[in-house]
C-alpha cells in the first residue's frame, strides 16, 4: 500500500472526501460503486466494484467457446480491465485497464464495427499490441447499466467484419447482461 500524506476527516454524516487528483488518477467519477474491506490492523480498504468479477469464470468459458467456434479473437471487459481473453494473446490483454476510447464506449453504449486505421477503430487497452487489424466491440448492459464489453477481433490483414460479426457480439454481450441480472 503507498501513502499519499492526504488526511482527510469524517463528516458528521460519516463521509470521507476522496482527494480530486485520486479520483482521477483511479477513474472513480460520481456514481463509481466501491466496496469496502476492513482488515486485522483497523484498514478500510475501497475498490472499485465489479459486478463483472462474479461472472469471471464464465465469462472465461464464454470467450472460449466463441473464439473455438469462429477462429476469433474475443475479449470481454467489465468497466475497468479486460477479465476473459481467448485465441489470442492472454498475457498482453488480460487484466490490463481498459483504453479511455473504449471506456468512452461502453458508457455511451457505442456498437464499433471497424478495421485498422479507420477512425472509428479503438484501442482496447492503453497499450494495444500490434496485429488487431478488425474489430467488433459492443457494450454489456445489465438493469440499465453498462458494465463492461464484449470484443471479436480479426488478426488477418485487409481483415473486415460485417453483420454476422455484429449479431454474434450482440448476441454473447446480451447474454452476459442477463446472466448478470439473474
Amino acid at each position: 500500500m503507498k501513502a499519499t500524506g492526504i488526511v482527510r476527516r469524517i463528516d458528521d454524516l460519516g463521509r470521507v472526501v476522496i482527494p480530486k487528483e485520486i479520483r482521477r488518477t483511479l477513474r472513480l467519477r460520481e456514481g463509481t460503486p466501491l466496496e469496502i474491506f476492513t482488515d486485522r490492523e483497523g484498514e478500510i480498504i475501497l475498490k472499485k466494484y465489479s459486478p463483472m468479477v462474479e461472472l469471471a469464470a464464465f465469462a472465461v468459458q464464454y470467450a472460449e467457446a466463441m473464439a473455438q467456434s469462429t477462429g476469433l479473437m474475443v475479449c470481454i471487459m467489465d468497466r475497468d480491465q479486460v477479465i476473459a481473453v481467448s485465441g489470442g494473446p492472454k498475457k498482453e490483454y488480460l487484466q490490463k485497464p481498459v483504453s479511455r476510447e473504449l471506456e468512452h464506449a461502453i458508457t455511451e453504449r457505442m456498437t464499433v464495427c471497424a478495421a485498422r486505421g479507420e477512425k472509428s477503430f479503438i484501442p482496447l487497452i492503453a497499450e494495444e499490441p500490434e496485429g488487431v487489424t478488425a474489430q467488433v466491440v459492443v457494450p454489456i448492459i445489465c438493469e440499465g447499466d453498462a458494465i463492461g464489453a464484449v470484443a471479436i477481433l480479426g488478426r488477418e490483414a485487409r481483415m473486415r467484419f460485417a453483420d454476422a460479426e455484429i449479431r454474434l457480439a450482440l448476441t454473447a454481450a446480451g447474454f452476459l447482461g442477463r446472466q448478470m441480472e439473474g
